[in-house]
């Protein structure tokens, strides 16, 4: 029996998953690390080829990594559902290893002292969705690892409001991390909108990416699943026509 390791996202994830999928096939974490995305929703992991040639139905050690901020309906429901033959990890962004990652981002753009402040700003809580959870915990790893005068949070879709985050701030500087594992509408337009970033004031840096601690947080997500002998999907999954099994 072989493990196989597939890196699930939506398709604005893709370049920088065949990234990371790289750097774990170097690592020789698994047998096989692949690459699944879908549009609009994961029903289309069906007729991906990376998953028909995965054989999660095969009678192999399959672990889905979903390549996104927080757990949402996707990564709890929908996608345990279109691949029911597969342990289903934890979403990456959950990890502790990604605070590394958003430091570094924003250490890229303002230089951390007491006199900055650094603001995380995510999608925000939609139904399923535990966004606020994940981003508040990220946030306070970085109170706890950096030295920013003030780490701060906002959202797209709930409050603490992103237009509203230049009023809320102290520091002379300001740096705003979007919390994205790639780049994609809301971190390329919706949130620098939102910001005013033309009127300046405030610094924008880019999201995870191909960062090398994202690589490090999909490691410790399959190891933990390989460890437990099942993935940490606490749901029952739905089958891709609606059903449950």
């Amino acid at each position: 029996m072989t493990d196989t390791l597939v890196l699930v996202g939506r398709c604005h994830t893709e370049r920088a998953s065949r990234r990371h999928a790289e750097r774990l096939r170097d690592r020789a974490v698994a047998d096989r690390v692949v690459v699944a995305t879908y549009e609009n929703e994961p029903t289309e992991l069906a007729e991906s080829a990376a998953i028909r040639t995965s054989r999660v139905d095969a009678g192999d050690d399959t672990y889905v990594v979903p390549m996104a901020p927080a757990p949402d309906h996707d990564t709890t429901r929908a996608i345990p559902g279109a691949l029911p033959g597969a342990h289903h990890c934890e979403p990456v962004g959950t990890s502790p290893a990604i605070v590394r990652g958003l430091a570094d981002r924003a250490e890229a753009v303002v230089t951390p002292s007491e006199e900055a402040s650094l603001a995380l700003v995510a999608f925000g809580e939609t139904a399923g969705s535990k966004s606020h959870a994940t981003t508040e915990e990220q946030a306070t790893r970085l109170r706890e690892t950096t030295t920013y005068g003030e780490v701060a949070t906002a959202y797209l879709v709930q409050n603490p409001a992103v237009e509203c985050l230049r009023y809320n701030l102290s520091g002379d500087r300001t740096v705003v991390v979007p919390f994205f594992l790639a780049a994609c509408e809301e971190s390329e337009r919706a949130i620098p909108e939102k910001l005013e970033l033309d009127r300046g004031g405030l610094a924008y840096a880019d999201p995870l990416g191909t960062h090398e601690a994202v690589t490090d947080a999909i490691e410790a997500e399959f190891a933990k699943a390989r460890a437990l002998g099942s993935g940490t999907a606490t749901v029952r999954p739905v089958a891709t026509d609606g059903r449950g099994h």
